[in-house]
């Protein structure tokens, strides 16, 4: 019996998205494969739906676990709170519970400078990424007071270190810090644990932003000190594991960077 064995797990952004040689690039679905290991149901939400149904398909095959996708978008000029609700109702007509919400989807448009940035992309960054986090936060607690649950949200070196050409990522980034902060001290007498992970891997998103934007992946991306970018099952996924875990439940309201293979560092 894994860990969350009859327990269900919430993942935005959590298709299965490929590198240029076939392998997983996608953090999302590296968290899920770390989940789906310890016996965890997972919900699956994400703008492409042919994603997700590929991560269902391998991870019920792989695993023996079960695997709801759901499409969804949080954008602007959209009721996303309705989207968000809707999400949340067929996890609990499906599973009866939710133990954890992992808020990892996010989009940007990344190497464009400030001068240079649009409304449409700068709303791009925080709606689906702050705005979506706050929603499925709001929209989750109940459900996670009921099981002592824990909140995983994914803030970026964007926003801790500047990063050229990252304004709206890294401000909807620095948005979700604050955000989880606030969400550790209210909800820490619930029983609930809310916690940050700034990760970096070598996934597909970060492999396109290199192809279209040389100048800012050269400025901005460093290789880590362990000489290799962190992978996205065994050294983001299962810090994820660890955290929403009983055992770290001291751990509340606290930031971990992870830098390829370093592990927890808070």
């Amino acid at each position: 019996m894994g860990l969350f064995t009859g327990k269900t797990v919430i993942i935005t952004g959590g298709g299965r998205a490929t590198l240029s040689d076939g392998s997983c690039g996608s953090i999302g679905y590296g968290i899920a494969t770390a989940f789906a290991k310890e016996g965890a149901n997972l919900v699956l939400t994400g703008r492409n739906k042919q994603k997700l149904e590929d991560a269902k398909e391998e991870l019920e095959h792989l695993y023996g676990i079960e695997v709801l996708p759901v499409q969804a978008d949080v954008c602007a000029g959209s009721d996303n709170e309705a989207t968000v609700n809707h999400v949340i109702k067929e996890a609990i007509d499906k599973f009866g519970r939710i133990d954890v919400l992992i808020n990892n989807a996010q989009a940007s448009a990344s190497g464009v400078t400030i001068a240079d940035h649009t409304t449409e992309q700068f709303d791009l960054a925080i709606y689906s990424g702050l705005y979506a986090a706050f929603y499925y936060m709001k929209a989750c607690y109940p459900y996670l007071k009921e099981t002592k649950g824990s909140v995983i949200n994914f803030a970026s070196g964007a926003g801790l270190f500047g990063n050229y050409g990252q304004c709206a990522y890294a401000a909807a980034k620095e948005g979700i810090r604050g955000l989880t902060r606030v969400a550790a001290n209210e909800w820490g007498a619930d029983g609930i644990n809310a916690n940050i992970i700034c990760p970096l891997a070598w996934t597909a998103q970060l492999e396109k932003f290199k192809a279209a934007y040389p100048e800012a992946y050269e400025t901005n991306v460093k290789m880590p000190p362990a000489g290799h970018y962190g992978d996205v099952e065994k050294e983001i996924g299962r810090v994820c594991v660890q955290i929403a875990s009983p055992d770290f439940k001291y751990m509340n309201g606290e930031t971990i960077t992870l830098e390829g293979g370093m592990g927890l560092r808070p």
